[in-house]
């Protein structure tokens, strides 16, 4: 791997972010949505734990959500938390230290991001919001900036069932309405994250050698519910199930399952963010 694509940024400038042609028709569409029910932001966290600079990537990123949800609360909940976390362990720092949770699939992820919004190379702490902006990761008032900027569109109603067929598989069903219109060319596709938080590892080598390190909204699993075509209404119903692999330690009160709705362009039309029962 080329070192310039293991950039680890722990300062650098605000959000950028990349425009559609039809940008102006879509704002108009978003606040006609909005006056309807906003629903969360969908904030991506790119980090590794072999990256000097992913844990204060990951403190500010969490801190973000604590007091989105702690806002949320006092407000008595209208809209609910205007952002919804999921943080992608990427591979490409496995050079000195193996981070326990990376994974191939989140940096292939990463790179269609690196295309869609026109940047130079992946580098990490990196943020990602509603899959139209980018910040590095530890820029609390940039990230904040992006949250507050970006286009909410109404939560799915989508109704979840979870089930531990076995000890090592979760099966969870998913059936609703999108509530927002399918925008831009290629259709979406309707996706399920399963991730786990409170997650401590003693880094024993690389830029955190020596450093306990604390890594919540970690992705675990990441599946495909449904493929939804170009132009559907926000009334399109979608259903679908899809199977976790669970592993060793898997508690159910860790874990939470966020639902996304993605168009071909990497922009987020929709997210929906579902609690585990805790007798999984």
């Amino acid at each position: 791997m080329a070192p310039r694509l293991l950039a680890c940024f722990g300062r650098r400038g605000g959000a950028t972010t990349a425009s559609a042609p039809d940008e102006q028709a879509e704002d108009h569409h978003h606040h006609q949505q909005q006056e309807v029910a906003p629903g969360p932001v969908l904030v991506e966290l790119f980090v590794s734990q072999g990256c000097g600079a992913s844990p204060q990537a990951d403190a500010v990123v969490s801190r973000l959500a604590q007091d989105s949800a702690a806002a949320a609360q006092e407000g008595g909940g209208g809209g609910g938390p205007a952002m919804v976390v999921l943080a992608f362990h990427v591979d490409y720092w496995g050079h000195e230290w193996k981070d326990p949770f990376a994974s191939s699939s989140w940096t292939v992820r990463q790179k269609a991001y690196v295309e869609s919004l026109r940047l130079d190379t992946l580098f990490t702490p990196q943020v990602v919001v509603q899959g139209r902006a980018h910040c590095v990761g530890t820029e609390h008032d940039a990230i904040a900036q992006a949250i507050h900027d970006a286009p909410r569109y109404p939560a799915p109603a989508i109704k979840a069932t979870f089930q531990r067929q076995n000890p090592t598989t979760l099966q969870a069903s998913f059936t609703g309405t999108l509530r927002s219109r399918v925008e831009g060319t290629g259709g979406a596709s309707v996706m399920v994250a399963l991730y786990e938080s409170g997650l401590v590892t003693d880094c024993g080598r690389g830029e955190n050698k020596g450093k306990s390190l604390l890594n919540d909204h970690v992705v675990r699993r990441m599946e495909k519910v449904a493929a939804v075509k170009e132009g559907a209404s926000a009334k399109k119903a979608v259903s679908g199930s899809v199977q976790f692999a669970l592993w060793d330690g898997f508690r159910a009160a860790k874990c939470g399952v966020v639902l996304f709705v993605q168009n071909a362009a990497h922009q987020v039309l929709g997210v929906q963010h579902f609690d585990l029962p805790n007798n999984l």
